[in-house]
């Protein structure tokens, strides 16, 4: 568990948290976001009636939340209840209070365009054109990202139908891929870019994108022509899919003499590219 970020504020009141590398997720204290929601003089205490409650009616989600041990306002470290960002939006919804209502709302927002997107999947194509545009991303990366993802389900699909499982073996496939053409596992990459939780392809510059596509498709491609029959077959055949990528890259490098991989991330990124708009804008003033 990371010690690092593990306070975050909520309406100026704060809440405390702890990454878990291992999982990449955030953990936070129940106790610290039903007393906030609640506006109980005993947060604790409303916690534990709550949670009790919950149990009886055979909710898991209470279950599987686990204790951690977290500072407490007198400086020492005590076992606190923690919960996942899902098992936290369960909880919030248990929770009468009229500052949890705006949470509940969305959650039921969120649920409905998830199943309008089932209907029609170009609804989660809109909505996450907008979503990119809103964060600052260029027009044209973001068209690209949305390949990438085309690119990345027909990979995995390729994988069912190969046996592979999802979850633990598409994760260790994805690092064999990404190993293979970047020299780096999935997380070594994403430490170098300062990421936590964060998406890995959306904190890529435009040419780590086109390789990461190019190492997806390789690997689509080969798999659909050998068929591997095993998923120590399909690791082969993404070591392979990725090293395809890696001969793209190091020629490029060649070539310009500039590495390919960056440490930057999508912050830094978007302001080295508004800053070259600003700059042609200020020329073409200036002309």
């Amino acid at each position: 568990m990371s010690e690092e970020n593990n306070i975050q504020l909520y309406e100026n009141q704060p809440i405390r948290t702890a990454w878990d590398a291992e999982n990449e997720e955030w953990l936070f204290s129940i106790v610290d976001v039903v007393g906030i929601l609640s506006e109980s003089k005993d947060p604790a205490a409303y916690w534990r009636k709550l949670k009790q409650r919950l149990k009886e009616e055979g909710n898991e989600t209470v279950t599987n939340c686990h204790g951690l041990k977290m500072r407490a306002a007198d400086g020492k470290r005590r076992m606190t209840d923690v919960a996942t960002t899902e098992q936290l939006f369960r909880i919030i919804q248990s929770v009468p209070s009229p500052k949890a209502e705006p949470f509940k709302l969305w959650l039921a927002q969120v649920g409905r365009e998830r199943i309008e997107e089932t209907i029609d999947p170009e609804q989660a194509i809109d909505r996450a054109l907008e979503t990119y545009l809103k964060k600052g991303y260029d027009p044209d990366w973001v068209h690209q990202r949305l390949l990438s993802i085309r690119i990345r389900n027909e990979l995995t699909d390729e994988w069912k139908k190969r046996g592979v499982e999802q979850g633990k073996e598409f994760a260790i496939l994805t690092d064999e891929i990404t190993r293979s053409w970047s020299g780096m596992t999935t997380r070594q990459y994403k430490d170098l870019k300062r990421l936590t939780k964060e998406n890995l392809r959306d904190n890529m510059s435009d040419t780590e994108l086109v390789l990461t596509m190019l190492a997806e498709a390789s690997t689509r491609d080969i798999s659909r022509a050998e068929k591997p029959a095993a998923f120590a077959e399909s690791k082969r055949v993404a070591r392979r899919g990725g090293n395809v990528a890696k001969v793209a890259r190091e020629a490029l490098e060649a070539e310009t003499g500039q590495p390919v991989i960056t440490s930057q991330n999508a912050a830094q990124l978007n302001a080295v590219v508004t800053e070259l708009i600003e700059a042609v804008a200020l020329d073409d003033e200036e002309k």
